[in-house]
């Protein structure tokens, strides 16, 4: 962060675009400001090219006036009836709006808009780091207005509401999630009084869409460290309601003297572990085809030891276990997926998998790693193996050094078979030449069970490497495999 002075401040705004926008306001007898994001990445030292304007009068009069101003290069959207505008030129944004005040019923996040000053837009605002205006005016171009401080707690890295943050909280519940994830993107502090608010307003997010709760989420996921955030949630008693399979796995539960370890915290340290393996963007040989997959990869880290909860036992010979956790995880997870109403399709899927595949290469690293296991892993992955492989060393956090080292050699041999594998074009290897077309063509068959087994056994030999993926020794094993089932004569 660096601290500017407002003469500094003339000199950073120092741009065609600002002082054009303070010569149409001035002409027009309006003050105007840039708010919000844009000044508190200025201070931050961030880049930022999406700017907002507050108008103490008419938005959409000045952003019509910038329009004619700035001519063809420019391009104007109206939103009237949210009182906004929008102008872009080139790759540049500027939103415009009215300063207002706002008012809230307690059963819903839409305010009852009424014109205002300055001072009531910054009371409005969420955090005081983002209540901060600068002058546009030509009179006092440059020059900061900051009525809540939010300055100083830019510098203190604290997060704080204007106002009352019961408040703040009670009129727009999704303000409690921004806290979360300002604080967890910026690496900041709840100011104390404002953490104590979110515990006490937590269940106010139940009026929040899911879909609004799910861009806060990606965005705490996508930061540097989400644990953090998720902390948090947890913490003030968010979680609860927004990921609950998530909460349930901060428990520890203990008998005859034997614990499990906390699985809340274990999952944040996986997830930890595949956002640190993520940055060192490691190469391998197999890329995912699900977009965004960096983003869905962190969810398999956050959503692979869900089942948890459900499939825990005591079995006074071994202790705890959880059986089948990762079937019942990946059922879990798109459940959890429909209700957060995120992303039903290639991206739900690929979730899932790694959910549902995410013990199988430790199940291979723990035993004789075979070409045949591996083959079986490969092809039920598909394109996606490597994201896999990488939630599964994220997810060795033994504390067991000598343990912790086994693993992951032998997770080195399962990519080295991997790799070999796809270096002879894994896809021709795995799936058998010949297929259930000519399955039924050759034995008068309907889709049906029979097909299903004789296709079944062909691909089982093929993975198990019993025999060549070749024609005639295909067809060797399938007329063999017909005659058992009765389909020929013996």
């Amino acid at each position: 962060m660096k601290l500017y002075s407002d003469e500094e401040l003339s000199e950073i705004l120092d741009k065609p675009i600002f002082h054009q926008i303070g010569s149409v306001a001035d002409r027009m007898g309006m003050e105007c400001y840039v708010v919000g994001g844009y000044v508190r990445d200025l201070f931050l030292q961030r880049p930022s090219d999406d700017i907002d304007v507050v108008v103490v009068g008419s938005g959409i009069e000045v952003a019509s006036e910038l329009k004619k101003e700035l001519g063809r290069k420019a391009h104007l959207s109206v939103f009237r009836n949210f009182g906004t505008a929008q102008v872009k030129m080139d790759d540049q944004e500027v939103e415009f709006v009215g300063a207002r005040r706002e008012s809230y019923q307690r059963d819903s996040r839409k305010p009852i808009v009424e014109d205002g000053t300055l001072e009531d837009d910054l009371n409005r605002r969420d955090f005081t780091i983002n209540a901060m205006a600068i002058c546009l005016n030509a009179k006092h171009f440059g020059k900061l207005v900051d009525p809540f401080n939010g300055l100083a707690d830019l510098e203190d890295g604290i997060i704080a509401t204007p106002l009352d943050p019961d408040i703040t909280f009670s009129d727009d519940p999704l303000r409690m999630m921004r806290c979360i994830r300002f604080a967890t993107q910026l690496d900041f502090q709840i100011e104390d009084v404002t953490f104590t608010a979110l515990e006490r307003m937590a269940d106010r997010i139940k009026i929040v869409s899911a879909e609004r709760i799910s861009v806060e989420l990606n965005k705490i996921i996508m930061s540097p460290h989400p644990s953090k955030g998720f902390v948090d949630l947890q913490r003030s008693g968010l979680l609860n309601f927004i990921l609950p399979e998530l909460a349930a796995l901060d428990i520890v539960e203990q008998r005859n003297g034997r614990a499990h370890k906390n699985n809340f915290y274990h999952t944040l340290e996986v997830l930890e572990n595949v956002v640190r393996k993520q940055s060192e963007s490691a190469s391998h040989s197999f890329q995912s085809s699900t977009p965004n997959a960096q983003l869905w990869l962190r969810w398999g880290a956050l959503l692979h030891d869900i089942g948890k909860t459900k499939t825990k036992r005591w079995d006074n010979t071994i202790g705890w276990t959880f059986h089948n956790h990762n079937i019942v995880g990946a059922n879990m997870t798109t459940q959890l997926f429909r209700r957060l109403k995120l992303p039903m399709g290639a991206e739900m899927h690929y979730v899932e998998k790694l959910v549902d595949l995410h013990m199988r290469p430790q199940a291979i690293a723990d035993d004789i790693v075979t070409d045949s296991a591996v083959r079986r892993l490969l092809n039920d992955a598909g394109d996606d193996i490597d994201d896999l492989m990488t939630l599964c060393e994220a997810d060795i956090t033994s504390k067991n050094e000598v343990k912790k080292k086994i693993f992951l050699e032998n997770f080195r041999m399962v990519r080295e078979k991997l790799t070999d594998l796809k270096e002879k074009d894994y896809k021709r290897l795995l799936q058998p030449v010949i297929d259930g077309n000519e399955i039924m063509q050759l034995f008068n068959l309907k889709p049906s069970r029979e097909v299903g087994t004789l296709k079944q056994c062909l691909k089982d030999a093929v993975l198990d490497n019993r025999v060549p993926n070749e024609h005639d020794a295909l067809m060797q094993l399938l007329m063999t495999k017909a005659r058992q089932m009765g389909l020929i004569d013996k």
